[in-house]
């Protein structure tokens, strides 16, 4: 707990229940110098005002660019003191929110109900009780739901996997399309 709030429950203690100074300060355990501390710092009303000023002018600015013009103005403050008071005027720069990409709805792939229309790749990996890790490829006609192959190995390399489906092709016979993640994968057709 802050100073702050350790005061807060000190008061609080003594208000409501009406416990003693040391009595309050042993239960929220806090230092009784603590709670009778009374700040002696100057209350920046000046640095505040013109801070507040600057930041209304510039809204993109965040403390360390309003801390620089401050400089340039003069003020001798140090950057932890403009952040300090930054922070308890709640002058924090608000995040932009991301633009988004893409515009209009996505459109489905449509697939004919015929056996080969479709093929869907994907890679699941596990490891065995070892800690060795190892991948399979499953290949699975959209349509029929058919897995048409299921290749495990510990790395299957990007010539493996078009090895595989340059066999399957020829067992097969060619499919309108491959997807892969949702991605159509034209390059493989063209083989």
């Amino acid at each position: 707990m802050t100073p702050a709030v350790k005061r807060e429950a000190v008061a609080q203690l003594r208000s409501q229940f009406g416990f003693s100074e040391r009595r309050a300060c042993r239960i929220a355990g806090a230092d009784r110098k603590m709670v009778r501390y009374v700040a002696q710092r100057a209350p920046d009303t000046a640095l505040r005002g013109r801070l507040r000023e600057l930041a209304n002018e510039r809204r993109r600015f965040g403390y360390r660019r309003l801390f620089v013009l401050l400089r340039r103005e003069g003020e001798s403050s140090g950057i932890n003191r403009i952040y300090r008071i930054y922070r308890e005027e709640g002058l924090t720069v608000r995040k932009r929110k991301a633009r988004r990409k893409a515009i209009g709805t996505r459109a489905p792939i449509l697939v004919e109900a015929r056996p080969n229309a479709r093929w869907s790749l994907d890679f699941v990996h596990d490891q065995f009780a070892n800690g060795q890790r190892f991948r399979v490829l499953n290949v699975v006609d959209d349509v029929t739901r058919e897995c048409l192959a299921a290749i495990p190995d510990t790395s299957i390399s990007g010539r493996r996997v078009a090895r595989e489906l340059t066999a399957l092709i020829e067992r097969r016979g060619k499919p309108g399309m491959i997807v892969s993640d949702n991605v159509l994968c034209r390059e493989i057709l063209t083989v």
